[in-house]
Order: C-alpha cells, then structure tokens, then sequence
C-alpha cells in the first residue's frame, strides 16, 4: 500500500476509501485505517480508529516490539484520550503510516526522532 494517498477518515478492512471531510475526495487510508486494513489481512479485528486500536491487544514494552505492532503516539502521552496516531512497526525504529493530508502511505524513522518520541505513548500487539 505505499503511495497510496493520505485520506482523513479513509480506509479500513477492506482497503483505501473516499475518506470524511477534508479526505472525502480522495480515496485512499489516514492512519487508523491503514492500521485496520494491514490486521484485516492478517484475519484480526482492531476496529476502525485509534482508539479502539489501542485496546486492541496486549501492551508491550518497547524493548519488545516486533513487525506488525502498533506504535502510538498523543499530544500528552500520559493520557490515552489524546492518541492522533498510529503507525505499523517494521522494525525497532521505522514503522510505516499514513502520515499527514497531502503526504501518501510510507515507511519513516520514528525512533530518535525528537517530535516522535516526545509524542510517543505506547505499543499494542493486535490478539
């Protein structure tokens, strides 16, 4: 799914969509649904938005995290309610995501990324 644009509001289990909002003339994922759409393929349910994906599964330490977790980030990290993204761990330091209006699904750095790590809260492995 790289390059597929960013659509506030679309995707889900099965693939890009006309979004909501400022995503409805573009088909294509935000981040939740592009999250939703990768576990779909892998037969697991996390629901459709950030919220519901980060009860989906089990919390892991970050020393633990593995390909196909779920990397969070918020504007507080210390409060679950302020959760604006996900990403999909590739590894220990890249996930991919969709990232922002105008950009299109790709693979990033997070780890040691200063804006990232401030903004980072947790990691959930989908059951």
């Amino acid at each position: 799914m790289r390059g597929t644009p960013y659509s506030w509001g679309g995707g889900g289990p099965d693939g890009p969509s006309f979004g909501i909002g400022r995503g409805a003339g573009t088909r294509g994922f935000d981040c939740s649904g592009l999250a939703e759409y990768a576990w779909s393929r892998a037969g697991a349910r996390i629901g459709g938005d950030t919220s519901a994906q980060w009860n989906a599964g089990v919390h892991v330490p970050r020393s633990q995290i593995r390909p196909g977790d779920l990397i969070f980030f918020a504007s507080n990290p210390a409060n679950p309610a302020t959760i604006h993204h996900v990403g999909i761990a590739i590894d220990a330091t890249r996930m991919v995501h969709a990232p922002f209006t105008g950009s299109t699904v790709r693979v990033d750095t997070w780890a040691g990324v200063p804006s990232r790590e401030r903004e980072f809260i947790g990691i959930v492995r989908p059951a």
